[in-house]
């Protein structure tokens, strides 16, 4: 106890006192001043301590929690982040993975990454558009937009949403710079420090790095095939009230689970019934290659409850950032002013050419023709899995992802360690927990890489796994008590 007197709070200040007490305690952690495994004072005694209220004490070890600088066991108490140095160095790497900052080997074979072929890219196409934009808009195709995005591009994104059963006034579009940025800014928009947010579980990393950095409280409801399990989640509502529950409908990602209608219209109606926000992120519904529709919350939304975010970038060209917002006209004013703050406006030219590529029908061109080409590496890569002895997973109908579970008790971060010394990467299930839950899923993903590298990469991965079978004992995760 005798360190936590040298903590001083100055009540003046305008940073908060539980900032000003995480971030003192974070740098007696960096300082090693308190030891990996050391128990932190109960709030109420540290709160006496330093003569502030319980809360301040407990939202500071929260935001350490979240931050992963501690650890708190129910019944016990909170713990600076104890674990083993190899563990330490494999939890290192996985994340920057997890950040995007892994620094890869040359030849690594990369299951992690969805981000498409260069080869893909409608390269000739896009050229023909940009000059066709210069031509007609000279300089003025540089210069700032407004904030809300270029106006013939939301007219076109009003117009492209009806093949979606989505009415969306211009006004209510916001042009963003990426599916990351509209998540970013919203949290920015509508989160307060201590705020919940309900989330699929497992869940997009992005949408989980965002919402911490917030400070938000994130509560995990469980993922079904047919989609987020609605019982859960109502018993929650019951005692907590998120500022918005973030949904992946279709081709989920990590999992590739896609909700059944009646699953959305039900969450639709719980929202309804307990007055939150549903953030929609469209991610990857235009890859369904069944040639089913796969049609959004928000197409079924009539009372100004769903966020919808659809990106373009992944599918178009991943280094020109463009995204959208269709919003609910009450939090219009809320999320340009974020948008502001972040960027300004999304880059002009971008706007521009995309909205000519939409209208020539170029995008649904370019869409056909990645399709074809995904839905036969997504057959391939099943049909290679399915040697694989003891793994378990079900070949999405779309998207670029495959959640392949190992049987209970393997841990995927031990996989993830033996793939990548093999230079194989996968992203293991860990990442799409908010506080990097152990899991025995990983995800693979195709989009970047060619049958060679694939036939080669599922060879040294079933080599691995059978590696990871034979030790049992030793690679088994051992249950908490």
């Amino acid at each position: 106890m005798e360190v936590f007197k040298e903590l001083y709070l100055d009540k003046n200040s305008p940073q908060p006192l539980y900032m000003q007490l995480a971030d003192q305690i974070k740098r007696l952690i960096e300082e090693n001043k308190i030891q990996r495994g050391f128990k932190l004072p109960p709030v109420r005694r540290l709160a006496e301590l330093l003569d502030v209220n319980n809360t301040t004490v407990a939202n500071a070890y929260r935001f350490l929690e979240s931050h992963g600088y501690v650890r708190t066991k129910i019944g016990s108490g909170t713990y600076v982040a104890d674990l083993a140095k190899k563990d330490d160095d494999i939890m290192d790497q996985i994340k920057l993975l997890d950040r995007g900052q892994l620094v890869m080997a040359p030849g690594t074979i990369n299951f992690a990454s969805a981000t498409p072929s260069p080869e893909l890219f409608p390269v000739e196409d896009f050229k023909t558009i940009i000059n066709e934009v210069l031509d007609r808009d000279g300089g003025i195709a540089f210069s700032y937009q407004e904030s809300k995005g270029f106006r013939p591009l939301r007219e076109s994104i009003s117009e492209f949403l009806l093949l979606y059963g989505i009415k969306a006034k211009p006004e209510d579009i916001q042009v963003i710079s990426g599916g990351q940025q509209g998540i970013d800014i919203l949290s920015k928009a509508m989160l307060n420090y201590g705020d919940y947010v309900f989330v699929e579980s497992p869940t997009y990393n992005g949408a989980i790095a965002a919402f911490k950095s917030r400070g938000a409280n994130i509560v995990g409801i469980p993922l079904r095939k047919n989609g987020i399990d609605l019982e859960i989640l109502e018993a929650n509502l019951k005692n907590k009230r998120p500022a918005f529950i973030y949904v992946m409908p279709g081709f989920q990602n990590p999992t590739g689970y896609c909700y059944s209608d009646e699953n959305k219209l039900r969450l639709l109606d719980i929202a309804n019934k307990y007055d939150i926000y549903i953030l929609e992120d469209d991610y990857l519904n235009d890859l369904a290659y069944s040639g089913e529709d796969i049609k959004p919350i928000k197409s079924y939304d009539d009372n100004g409850r769903v966020i919808y975010l659809k990106s373009f970038s992944k599918i178009f060209m991943p280094g020109l950032r463009l995204a959208f917002l269709a919003l609910p006209e009450k939090i219009n004013s809320e999320v340009i002013a974020a948008k502001h703050i972040t960027d300004i406006s999304t880059v002009g030219l971008t706007q521009r050419a995309f909205d000519l590529f939409l209208r020539k029908g170029l995008w649904k061109k370019n869409l056909e023709y990645i399709k074809k080409i995904y839905s036969n590496q997504m057959s391939y890569v099943c049909k290679k899995l399915e040697s694989i002895k003891g793994i378990q997973f079900e070949k999405p109908s779309g998207g670029l992802y495959i959640w392949i579970g190992l049987p209970e008790g393997y841990s995927s971060v031990k996989l993830y360690a033996m793939c990548l010394k093999r230079g194989v990467l996968i992203a293991p299930g860990n990442i799409f927990y908010p506080n990097y839950e152990e899991d025995n899923h990983f995800r693979l993903s195709f989009a970047a890489l060619s049958y060679q590298e694939i036939d080669r990469g599922i060879d040294i991965l079933s080599d691995a796994i059978g590696e990871l079978m034979e030790n049992r004992t030793e690679e088994k995760i051992m249950p908490l008590i």
